[in-house]
């Protein structure tokens, strides 16, 4: 077997891809995202075996900082259905690694500005589970309708410049 091959490629490896296991649309919907963060996540081995099979979910999970320490609150994974009594809590909460002066960053800001820490993806980046971080604002029922209204203006753009390449064509 040629050296380097194996599994460490076939789970996202070397190559620096991401393997996408959940994403939280729901998050990009109600919150204005104002940073992005990367942190790994503190996982037992059952948890890893039921991500790699992509079952987890994100839609209620959220991230809080407990004395110096954060915390991923909420994220669901199911228990892996081959485990035995060695099988994980499906809700239970999860440690973030991230650097000292990044926490400290985030709880200064979080303080100051109303804030709230949103899990966006999950996901494996060279074998490891990472989560996508967000410091991010609450939107309110305007900003939300602002958005849309936005949104479908650039779809009407994009169509009628389509019509046009058309009929040039």
């Amino acid at each position: 077997m040629a050296k380097g091959s194996g599994r460490a490629k076939a789970a996202g490896g070397k190559g620096g891809s991401k393997q996408v296991i959940a994403t939280n649309r729901k998050a990009r919907h109600n919150y204005s995202i104002i940073e992005l963060f990367e942190a790994g996540v503190s996982l037992q081995g059952t948890e890893v075996k039921s991500l790699r099979l992509g079952q987890a979910s994100l839609a209620d999970a959220f991230a809080t900082i407990d004395d110096g320490e954060v915390w991923l609150r909420n994220l669901y994974i199911p228990e892996y259905q081959h485990g035995s009594w060695t099988n994980h809590e499906p809700r239970r909460n999860r440690k973030l690694l991230l650097h000292r002066q990044q926490i400290d960053r985030l709880v200064g800001k979080i303080r100051d500005g109303n804030l709230a820490l949103m899990p966006l993806s999950l996901y494996f980046s060279e074998g490891k589970v990472k989560v996508e971080l967000a410091l991010a604002r609450g939107k309110r029922a305007y900003d939300k309708r602002q958005d849309m209204a936005q949104r479908d203006a650039q779809r009407e753009v994009v169509r009628e410049l389509g019509r046009r390449a058309k009929g040039m064509a």
